[in-house]
């Protein structure tokens, strides 16, 4: 099968969040499993740090944008030596220092920019006859990839066998664009309409994905069923229920060969389950780095991740005082909101020798923190799957998390009695369920020989991308298979 995966970020050339990992990781899968899939992405600044692995290809793309023609050379890289990777060159919209914007702000000219990236796409497949089974499309920034297959490609025989596959990673950002930039993008205005690409009277590149793929795709199930609910819809409720048969709920992947404290180079000791003694190892490394005034008895906990009201930074702050009453050390790594930076910063100074704290993020940071932490916290107000407590199972951090979405897919509430679970799990986004949820972490980490057990458990989860894969090209084949017989009255479906 021929797979083009579109995303605007791919680790490691460019990456804000979770999007990027799971970009650089499931082509991969795909490749291993014997397809030719590459993978396609924005030439921003920060490729040419890559520059040495690169190469032009000789072709260029050609798009307009309103009255004017970008364009742009197709150069070609190699996504960890496997995949080939084509980066869309145009240093006017891409060569500056950010991704989406600066100062939580962002660029006045996205509309344009990720115009450019959804129709030169289809160009570059032109360009370089690659013509694909599946496009998958990866959040807003690739939404008007699907529109424009079926408004201005319609009729193009080059893709008369290509499928959409389009996949929500979060749906709070929606990409959504005042609607004079329907003519900035090419597209008729009989495009514009409630069963469109019109959201509350903007242009939503998202709803454009959600409207016009052929199947749509998000990153765990509880989340799949929670966006179609006003309480997590962001608005888009009422377009999802419509197409809640084309929906479907795949739970992202851990690469493990880059997130694996058996193999990792940047851990002060490598360890995995059969000797967990270098956990300890880096611990110790961790608390001499961080300068931490804190005994064995004293239990780590961390917070790695983005500093947003998503990730339940208002309940931690809430919580601190508490955690720390409970005689926990504290160790925070993130970037973010000013004011949830802000405070992080100063977070030391009110428990000395107990708190250390990044702001920023490094992958070398994230690595050494979940090996060295004895728990994970991510109350998150909502986690459409979440990567962070995937990672900290394998590195041994038990993880403390809210019970919604992707978290409460994948983390399974420890039983004293069973000795069966992996973490602990919290529903209400309220403070006394935070406090019980970390009141029954201490009581257990108490009594080492059952903690030692607890750890085990979830080092033995296995979230590889070969089980995402699989159900990926399952529902790629579906795809396939509804084009060739939507004219025989075929329902459409997984089976």
């Amino acid at each position: 099968m021929k797979i083009l995966f579109a995303s605007s970020e791919v680790f490691p050339f460019a990456k804000t969040g979770g999007l990027a990992d799971v970009a650089g990781a499931l082509p991969l899968a795909f490749k291993e499993l014997g397809h030719d899939v590459r993978v396609v992405m924005p030439k921003y600044k920060s490729i040419e740090k890559h520059s040495e692995s690169i190469h032009d290809t000789g072709k260029q793309i050609s798009v307009p944008i309103g009255q004017e023609t970008q364009t742009g050379r197709i150069l070609e890289g190699r996504l960890f030596e496997s995949a080939p990777i084509y980066f869309l060159e145009n240093n006017s919209y891409y060569q500056r220092d950010y991704l989406y914007g600066e100062h939580y702000q962002e660029y006045p000219d996205n509309a344009a920019r990720y115009i450019y990236f959804c129709r030169g796409i289809l160009e570059a497949c032109k360009a370089m006859d690659f013509k694909p089974d599946i496009i998958h499309c990866n959040d807003w920034q690739t939404g008007l990839i699907p529109v424009y297959l079926k408004t201005l490609y319609n009729e193009d025989l080059f893709f008369k066998d290509t499928g959409t596959v389009f996949t929500i990673h979060n749906l709070a950002y929606q990409g959504n664009f005042w609607h004079l930039d329907i003519p900035l993008a090419g597209l008729p205005w009989d495009v514009f309409h409630i069963d469109g690409v019109e959201f509350y009277g903007k242009f939503s590149f998202l709803k454009g994905g959600l409207i016009y793929s052929d199947v749509l795709t998000t990153v765990s199930k509880s989340y799949k069923d929670e966006i179609c609910t006003p309480e997590h819809g962001f608005g888009m409720e009422g377009v999802l229920r419509s197409r809640e048969k084309d929906l479907f709920g795949i739970l992202n992947g851990v690469d493990y060969t880059k997130w694996n404290p058996a193999n990792n180079p940047w851990i002060k000791k490598n360890y995995g389950l059969e000797n967990l003694i270098g956990k300890q190892d880096c611990r110790d490394d961790l608390i001499q780095e961080l300068g931490l005034k804190v005994d064995k008895k004293t239990p780590i906990i961390c917070f790695v991740s983005r500093l947003c009201y998503q990730k339940g930074f208002e309940l931690l702050k809430e919580g601190m005082q508490y955690i720390m009453k409970q005689g926990f050390a504290f160790v925070g790594v993130g970037t973010g909101q000013s004011e949830y930076q802000q405070y992080f910063h100063d977070l030391p100074k009110l428990f000395p020798g107990k708190c250390a704290t990044f702001v920023g993020y490094k992958e070398v940071m994230a690595h050494k923190t979940l090996a060295g932490s004895d728990m994970l916290l991510l109350p998150s107000q909502y986690e459409p799957c979440g990567l962070t407590q995937l990672y900290a199972l394998k590195y041994g951090a038990v993880p403390i998390v809210r019970s919604v979405g992707g978290l409460r897919d994948t983390i399974q509430n420890f039983s004293m009695n069973s000795k069966k679970g992996t973490g602990f799990k919290f529903r209400g986004f309220a403070i006394p369920h935070l406090h019980r949820s970390i009141k029954r972490a201490v009581d257990v980490f108490k009594d080492q020989p059952v903690w030692k057990q607890l750890i085990i458990n979830g080092m033995k989860k296995d979230y590889g991308w070969g089980r995402s894969a699989e159900e990926y090209l399952k529902l790629y084949k579906s795809v396939l298979d509804r084009k060739k017989s939507s004219n025989n009255g075929q329902t459409f479906g997984l089976n």
